[in-house]
Parts: C-alpha cells; sequence; structure tokens
C-alpha cells in the first residue's frame, strides 16, 4: 500500500468517526432512580432533571442518593453507546477510544 492510499484511508476513518461522534451526540440517555430521572446527551451534558416524588415528603439525602444514582445510569449508558459506535475504530487505532 503506497503513501498516498494510506492517507486517503486515515482521512476517510478521520470523517467517519467525527460523523458517528456527531450522531451520538445528538442522542439522549435518561438515566433513572426511583425518584428521580434525568436526560443527557452523548457529549454528558445534563438537559434535565425530574423529581418524581413530593420533595417536601422525602428525605434530601435520599433524594441526592437517587440523583446521583440516576446521572450514573445515563453516564453508563453514554459510555456503552461511545463503545458500540466507535469502539471498533479505537481497536483499529490501538485503544484511542
Amino acid at each position: 500500500m503506497n503513501m498516498q492510499a494510506l492517507m486517503q484511508q486515515a482521512q476517510k476513518m478521520q470523517r467517519d468517526i467525527t460523523k458517528k461522534k456527531e450522531e451520538l451526540n445528538k442522542k439522549e440517555f435518561t438515566g433513572s432512580s426511583e425518584m428521580v430521572d434525568v436526560v443527557f446527551n452523548g457529549d454528558k451534558q445534563l438537559k434535565s432533571v425530574k423529581i418524581k416524588v413530593d420533595i417536601e415528603n422525602d428525605d434530601k439525602e435520599v433524594l441526592e442518593d437517587m440523583i446521583t444514582i440516576a446521572v450514573n445510569d445515563a453516564m453508563s449508558q453514554i459510555d456503552k453507546e461511545t463503545e458500540k459506535v466507535l469502539g471498533a475504530y479505537g481497536n483499529q487505532l490501538g485503544g484511542l477510544f
């Protein structure tokens, strides 16, 4: 394989990765716990928090724990989807992703 063909292949891979990352960033991921739903985009930016219970009747510390669980759930989903969508490229590039 000559250098020009290698460069073209690398450029195509870069375009593919950029396109996949843009698609991933547009997706929304909802993390849930018993009391809270959180929504993140694929770029791990928090979009919304929804408290499912009347806060006056629940302990603040429990609610904080539920938010943490929901956030971690959404982050885990994003990481799994990122690996699914971009993992093949990382394997080709020695684990870059």
